[in-house]
């Protein structure tokens, strides 16, 4: 048994918490998770089932969409969302697409061109030209959409709760404002914007209008960002750098550090996406290799 955190933040690491999957199924890497309003646990996945539905003992219960680069609804899954309304907001860094779905995965609203990509040649605030490898989604609480133009654009934009681009910021670089890959992003209760700034190893905050508030530094290579609902928690999953390996950094609502583990395998190898059950319990998404670090990993409070 691995323990890892410390005081009230402690928790047994169960690597095997997908224990029902159906016979012969291979879920390839797992670049998200996500837990809706009925604790169901659904997973964004690289592979013939890149959507799929899960009960909290792991047990399955339901599967949709299609993987592949001609015919396929997905390419590559990469982010994955759950509003307050339970719709599945998902992001595909190879259709450049960013996608809302009812639970049974019918498409509610569409953004960006599907396998077309758009690159920015300005850094005006109101021409965004999303996407080009969009990675994640937030939602704040007018419901107006915030999506990381992660991997080429180094953008970050904001659309209307109807789907209409609204303003966009940012660039490559490493001053404020701009980005070496925006890996995720999240919105806190005061819709302050928190952008996993990955290669520049910092979260930049922002207002919703793009504004720069600060930064927190001394990650390693921060992939995603999640909020405890009472946010006296931050959650943010580190994908490692260098001799710097990825785990969890929790903090509190001032950005100091609360417990971290990074660099333990026996906890997590190849961590990607992240999601906290409302009990505290933490799921990570990991897209390792074929048999070692492709699985969810389920982090039980103890």
């Amino acid at each position: 048994m691995t323990i890892v955190g410390e005081d009230k933040f402690k928790y047994e690491v169960d690597q095997n918490w997908l224990r029902h999957k159906p016979k012969f199924w291979e879920l390839g890497q797992i670049a998200d998770v996500a837990i809706d309003s009925k604790e169901r646990v659904w997973l964004f996945s690289r592979s013939k089932h890149p959507v799929t539905c899960w009960q909290k003992d792991g047990k399955f219960l339901g599967s949709w969409g299609n993987l592949g680069l001609d015919e396929g609804e997905f390419r590559v899954p990469h982010g994955m969302y759950i509003d307050s309304d339970d719709s599945i907001w998902l992001a595909d860094h190879q259709t450049h697409l960013v996608t809302k779905h009812d639970e049974n995965g019918d498409v509610l609203l569409s953004l960006g061109t599907f396998g077309y990509a758009n690159i920015t040649v300005t850094t005006n605030n109101t021409q965004g030209s999303p996407f080009n490898m969009p990675t994640g989604i937030a939602i704040n609480s007018d419901k107006k959409i915030f999506v990381s133009d992660g991997y080429a654009n180094r953008r970050m934009h904001r659309f209307s709760k109807d789907g209409k681009l609204e303003i966009s910021w940012g660039s490559a670089g490493t001053k404020e404002g701009q980005f070496a890959i925006l890996h995720k992003v999240g919105v806190d209760k005061n819709d302050l914007v928190y952008v996993c700034d990955r290669e520049n190893n910092r979260i930049q905050i922002f207002t919703p209008d793009g504004e720069y508030i600060k930064s927190w530094d001394g990650f390693a290579g921060p992939g995603d960002i999640f909020f405890s609902k009472n946010e006296e928690v931050i959650y943010v999953l580190e994908q490692g750098g260098g001799e710097k390996k990825n785990g969890i950094t929790i903090l509190n609502s001032d950005g100091e550090i609360i417990t971290r583990w990074r660099g333990n395998d026996s906890a997590c190898q190849s961590a990607h996406g992240m999601w906290v059950e409302g009990n505290g319990d933490i799921y990570v998404a990991e897209i390792g290799d074929k048999g070692s670090g492709q699985r969810v990993t389920k982090f039980s409070k103890i």
